[in-house]
């Protein structure tokens, strides 16, 4: 989304302990747990969380033997920080519900062939604004979100809790960042600390030390906890389900999203491989240097192997007709479901680490796991110039 001019764009990210972020991370622990014992598990898992309580759904078919679900719920809380009973939410008070049946016959019959899980279109996207490919905005905004995080749980702020948020404006000159207009932090906390001093220490020991200082001035605004109270947080404080950070998983809204949420879906469901796929691709074709900004859309039938559609969009930065960058994309990827998941290696328990934080712009080398962020085929987009 490259544009003349001085403009603003902004991008939020949410803290493990977010309502829905617990869900995401509920829908895939279950996944992973499938996955684990029976690599070809077809999962879609929906969680629902709210005061006192976990509920989880979805169709899941696979031969593995019975985990215990209650205890692995009850661990995964107790991860994320959820402790206290005086929270409204904690691992060994919650209740928990569970209604999961069978995959549908009509899908399976579809997807026991070889084609995808369902139709749909995904998108990948990849930029060269920071060494990560991804966009300024939403990085620095899980670098937040992160640091809340690592904080806490390291015992640096003990006055704050598992909820919170993040979102970064940031002001761009011709399509390059140039400063952070305002950043906007909601961290849940206790009571007995002031706001003065949850702002001091948001500012100086969480956003100073994940921003750079060249992107800050004193023009640069800062809102901590703009309410100036967030006592009541996670599910005591606001219901949190499945698929509802799905620009936050991705690209903090700079490309465009196909609509399908990533978490608790086993990888022939095109919405959670096929965006890996195209991420991937997009990665690879601004790390070959033949563009600036590069998005994928990609479409597929249920049933079906092969992608209805796919069409690139460089937003003007490239070096290469689009059209051929399209041709080496069918020629050199194999795009069924089969394909995607074997070349990602997707048949693994690698899920959770992946819903918090972002699906994408994380380091293959720290983080193999995401094999869809690696930039081993540029070699296939250079030989294009």
């Amino acid at each position: 989304m490259r544009r003349k001019g001085t403009y603003l764009f902004t991008s939020e990210s949410v803290t493990e302990g977010h309502p829905d972020k617990i869900a995401d991370q509920i829908s895939d622990m279950v996944l992973d747990e499938f996955i684990a014992g029976d690599p070809y598990s077809r999962v879609a898992c929906e969680t629902v969380v709210t005061t006192g309580l976990v509920f989880v759904t979805g169709e899941i078919t696979s031969n593995i033997h019975k985990f215990d679900l209650d205890e692995k719920i009850r661990e995964k809380i107790k991860e994320i920080g959820y402790t206290d009973s005086e929270m409204g939410f904690d691992y060994k008070s919650i209740g928990i519900i569970s209604s999961i049946k069978k995959q549908s016959p009509d899908i399976a019959m579809g997807v026991d062939t070889g084609g995808a899980g369902d139709q749909g279109m995904m998108f990948g996207y990849a930029t060269s604004e920071t060494p990560n490919f991804m966009p300024l905005t939403i990085d620095l905004a899980h670098r937040i979100t992160r640091k809340l995080a690592e904080v806490r749980k390291t015992g640096k702020a003990p006055f704050l809790r598992p909820d919170g948020k993040s979102q970064v404006t940031v002001e761009y000159k011709d399509g390059v960042p140039i400063r952070v207009k305002n950043v906007v932090v909601a961290a849940q906390h206790t009571e007995d600390i002031s706001l003065e001093e949850l702002r001091e220490f948001i500012i100086e020991k969480v956003i100073k030390e994940v921003i750079p200082s060249n992107y800050l001035d004193e023009d640069t605004e800062y809102f901590i906890n703009a309410t100036g109270r967030f006592v009541i947080g996670g599910p005591h404080g606001d219901s949190g389900l499945t698929g509802r950070k799905i620009i936050a998983d991705t690209y903090g809204g700079w490309a465009r999203h196909g609509g399908g949420a990533f978490s608790g879906k086993d990888p022939t469901k095109v919405d959670r491989s096929a965006a890996y796929m195209m991420r991937y691709i997009a990665k690879n074709i601004v790390a070959s240097g033949i563009a600036k900004e590069c998005e994928i859309q990609v479409a597929y039938v249920i049933g079906v192997s092969q992608p209805v559609s796919l069409v690139v969009n460089t937003f003007g930065t490239s070096k290469v007709d689009e059209a051929e960058i399209e041709k080496a994309i069918w020629k050199n990827f194999d795009l069924t479901p089969k394909g995607i998941i074997e070349y990602l290696n997707l048949r693994r328990p690698i899920y959770q680490k992946t819903s918090v934080y972002g699906h994408f712009g994380r380091d293959p080398e720290k983080e193999p796991e995401f094999t869809w962020e690696k930039t081993d085929k540029v070699d296939v987009f250079k030989a294009l110039l």
